[in-house]
């Protein structure tokens, strides 16, 4: 539990100073800021922007890490919400099929967009995170059972990750086998702490099947 005690003191800073800036801001000015610091990481990282009729041709994100164009670094845009995603590795397991539930495994790296500062991971922790997803027809949900993310934003999983579900199929080992995902979510979609302060956050999971579903 080293390693979160050492991450809480960074985030309870961030919630402080977002705390501040409720009391300063109107919510539209806090929305400015916000889609600010997006656009900025967008820039700093040299992220190529697609839209989802491009990606949906073979729903693939080129990036220097999986290619197939590693000279790109593409996140495909969910225009109704604000979400960017990146597919780096799809899988090597089943998707989730209709009226199905699966439980998941998660490694992650959760980041403050305005600053890049490291809010939350579970690196480095002996177990992950561990989350289910049910799907029913097109509509999926999720929550958390364990882990990092439920003892610090409770059980519910951010929309942002739930979207990513329909396009990756991860399969029980790391490495591979496994799904990784890139999100930008903005406050709205991402946890209940980001809805309340208005701030975006950047995630990098790992997803793993869990070998009992």
């Amino acid at each position: 539990m080293k390693k979160l005690v050492y991450i809480l003191p960074v985030f309870i800073a961030l919630s402080a100073a977002f705390v501040s800036c409720d009391d300063e801001e109107t919510y539209a000015e806090q929305k400015k800021h916000e889609a600010e610091q997006i656009n900025r990481w967008l820039s700093d990282n040299d992220i190529d922007v697609i839209s989802m009729s491009e990606f949906l041709k073979d729903k693939t994100t080129d990036n220097p890490e999986t290619g197939p164009d590693s000279t790109r670094n593409e996140y495909v845009l969910f225009s109704d919400n604000g979400v960017y995603m990146q597919i780096v590795r799809k899988g090597d397991g089943d998707f989730l099929q209709s009226e199905e539930m699966k439980f998941y495994n998660a490694r992650f790296v959760e980041r403050y967009v305005g600053t890049g500062d490291t809010m939350t991971h579970n690196l480095y922790q002996s177990e992950p995170d561990v989350f289910y997803v049910q799907r029913n027809g097109g509509n999926y949900t999720a929550q958390f059972r364990s882990g990092i993310m439920s003892r610090v934003y409770g059980n519910t999983v951010p929309n942002a990750w739930i979207m990513a579900m329909p396009f990756i199929s991860p399969g029980y080992l790391n490495g591979s086998s496994s799904a990784k995902i890139r999100i930008i979510a903005p406050h709205n979609q991402g946890t209940q702490s980001a809805a309340q302060s208005v701030y975006p956050a950047f995630y990098e999971i790992i997803i793993t099947k869990q070998k009992n579903n």
